[in-house]
């Protein structure tokens, strides 16, 4: 069997790129010609490329050389167990295409095995986003375990709660944490996790097989703040402690380090290992979220990683 050429290869790569513009990211031919500096005729022959050398599905399906080598210099420079980076359209708003769709097809081939596993949430607008990409499939031996609570602030469930809707999209036994995200008090906290019920979901939490963790930020924007599970003057007393980011509203600083006091004093989230003790895959890729990734891999309280290539290249710096 011969073995393809170098400019194959780099043939295949453009195809691949073309064919994720085009069927994720939802780019005209008109639109891939410009970004890949080719005629508009190229670009619909690199789509078709990609379709008849079977790259696309519904997800990429070919390994694109530079995201390859960003993973694995992510991999050595922060000691990650697993890392996947996709691609990026540089033009894009989104804060989710690519890698929602990526961390989808990551936690599916856990749902796969024959073997009982283990799958604890986070929470978040990313997660969510990766849940609807998982496809529908009956899964009775797994159980999908919360890490923080399902509650709004004001009592309703919380829109961004994933595990109640990832167990329906896969038929298997889920265990929300019927509970705030941040206590009012240090007291109410105390008497909130001494409820019997909630012992078996801090124990499916902390035996997990994978788990899956959006990376928030601590600022003006916090998702915290903007959902309103903590009031301003809390993120800016956050702010001046020198925290970056957030892990199921658990605040960090800059090298990982979990912030002392404050809300972190009443968050009811399953608590944070340092360094994680089993695998904690961080799903992230937009750029206002730099440090909190940064801060949270220097930490290790991720030690695996699925982001884009510009996210990459920025934590690479």
């Amino acid at each position: 069997m011969t073995r393809k050429t170098d400019s194959e290869h780099h043939r295949l790569d453009d195809a691949a790129r073309a064919g994720w513009l085009y069927y994720i990211a939802g780019n005209t031919q008109d639109e891939i010609a410009r970004k890949l500096g080719v005629s508009r005729q190229t670009a619909q022959r690199l789509v078709s490329l990609a379709v008849s050398e079977k790259l696309i599905k519904v997800r990429l399906d070919h390994p694109i050389g530079r995201c390859i080598e960003l993973a694995e210099r992510l991999c050595a420079a922060f000691g990650l167990t697993m890392c996947e980076v996709v691609p990026a359209d540089p033009s894009s708003t989104s804060e989710t295409v690519g890698v929602a769709e990526a961390a989808a097809a990551e936690l599916e081939r856990y749902l796969v095995s024959a073997h009982p596993v283990i799958v604890a949430m986070g929470t978040g607008r990313m997660l969510r986003a990766m849940v609807e990409q998982v496809s529908p499939m009956d899964c009775p031996q797994h159980k999908i375990v919360s890490l923080v609570g399902n509650i709004a602030p004001d009592g309703s469930a919380s829109l961004f709660d994933v595990v109640s809707r990832i167990g329906d999209r896969v038929k298997a036994a889920h265990y929300p944490m019927p509970l705030p995200v941040i206590a009012t008090t240090v007291h109410e906290k105390t008497l909130l996790l001494g409820q019997k019920t909630l012992r078996n979901v801090l124990d499916l939490a902390r035996q997990a097989d994978v788990t899956f963790v959006g990376v928030g930020t601590v600022d003006e924007g916090a998702a915290l703040l903007r959902d309103g599970f903590v009031r301003p003057d809390e993120i800016r007393s956050l702010m001046r402690a020198g925290a970056v980011g957030e892990i199921t509203g658990w605040a960090f600083d800059q090298e990982g380090r979990l912030i002392e006091g404050l809300i972190n004093d009443r968050v009811l989230s399953v608590p944070l290992d340092k360094p994680a003790a089993r695998k904690v895959i961080g799903v992230a890729m937009a750029r206002p979220r730099l440090k909190s990734v940064q801060g949270a891999l220097r930490g290790q309280l991720i030690n695996g990683l699925i982001t884009n290539e510009i996210m990459a290249e920025l934590l690479l710096r």
